[in-house]
């Protein structure tokens, strides 16, 4: 088939239905952010939270993430006028100012275990191997803006997102989030509310880093309060959109929802029995994650999402060059020996934008 004749495809960079942030830029290049589009009108825009958002995922914020040194200051370009969103795409962009390109010289020509060197040569026929280019995590700064808005809309609704780090390597809370208290999180550096357990990971992640390797994890997410009946009954289920949204993040590798792979039980164990609760249809027990059907039931969504060891590790590697040559590769630079501690947010960022775009779908129904 000739290029001319090849069928259109959206090339994805933009997410959500109504509520829709297309994002650019690269690690190493002049600035990253994003465009924001069907966004409410009115929503009241509080500036120092949506940056205290980025500062929760930007680089060098503790000893256990990379000590790249970035501020992340947003710019808004358009789309807000005496402090409201006006309607309008919402232009923002966060300059990168400490790029040490030099780093990756020796990663021109040699394909980086796990990476995507490798794939997007071969789609693109073309890569930028300066800090991974397009897919470094340098992209979800976009995410952590497009949440931050979700979330101030979604406040307005009553509706709360808190996510945490549940596990890291073998090292895992052993209570639902229930049994926490979620204003913990951002009282640890791996962003947990078991302060025993946080120790724990922390030290961990340190004892990985010194030996130039990564190590992965869970987090877990919980937003209370949606409103019943967001979601589509077949090809738009909620849980759905929920596990896509979670899954186009760097280096998540899982996702599930509910009671999940907990699947040692009977029917009669994990049925939510509805009740009459005042007037109001609740259930005794939550197995089904607040989602049935694809749809909400009102009841706290809950979900976890797996995140691999970051692939860069400051080891040697045998891999091969992009004539096919075996060859050795050891990154250099700045990198995160765990990415779970700045991926908090931007979980939480992706269920914002989600939760928010299906509950504007159902208004058009």
């Amino acid at each position: 088939m000739r290029n001319s004749e090849k069928p259109f495809f959206c090339k994805m960079n933009t997410f959500g239905h109504i509520f829709r942030l297309t994002s650019f830029g690269e690690s190493h290049g002049e600035a990253v952010g994003g465009v924001i589009d069907g966004c409410p009108a009115g929503i009241e825009l509080d500036m120092d939270f949506i940056q205290n958002e980025l500062d929760r995922r930007r680089p060098g914020q503790s000893r256990i993430t990379t000590p790249r040194k970035e501020s992340d200051t947003v710019i808004f370009l358009s789309g807000i006028f005496e402090g409201k969103t006006t309607g309008m795409p919402i232009g923002f962009m966060v300059r990168n100012e400490n790029q040490h390109s030099n780093d990756y010289d020796n990663l021109k020509n040699v394909y980086r275990p796990s990476h995507a060197d490798y794939t997007y040569h071969q789609k693109y026929g073309i890569r930028d191997h300066r800090g991974g280019g397009r897919s470094s995590a340098r992209e979800t700064i976009a995410r952590v803006v497009g949440g931050a808005i979700a979330k101030l809309a979604l406040k307005q609704l009553g509706v709360s997102i808190a996510a945490y780090t549940s596990q890291v390597g073998g090292i895992q809370l052993d209570k639902d989030y229930k049994h926490y208290d979620l204003s913990l999180i951002e009282s640890t550096p791996v962003r947990t509310p078991d302060l025993e357990k946080a120790e724990q990971m922390t030290e961990l992640i340190q004892e990985v880093k010194s030996k130039g390797d990564t190590i992965g994890g869970i987090i877990t997410c919980v937003v209370q309060d949606v409103p019943a009946g967001l979601g589509e009954p077949v090809f738009g289920k909620l849980h759905a959109a929920l596990g896509a949204a979670m899954l186009s993040i760097n280096a998540a590798k899982g996702f599930e929802y509910g009671d999940g792979f907990d699947v040692n039980h009977r029917g009669s164990e994990v049925n939510d029995s509805f009740f009459n609760d005042e007037g109001k249809i609740n259930t005794r027990s939550n197995h089904s994650g607040g989602i049935q059907a694809g749809i909400s039931n009102g009841q706290d969504i809950y979900f976890r999402v797996a995140f691999k060891p970051v692939a860069t590790i400051l080891m040697e590697q045998q891999t091969v060059n992009v004539r096919g040559e075996n060859a050795i590769v050891k990154a250099r630079g700045r990198h995160d020996a765990c990415v779970l501690p700045r991926a908090v947010p931007i979980v939480e960022a992706m269920a914002a934008m989600t939760i928010l775009d299906y509950y504007l779908l159902s208004k058009t129904q």
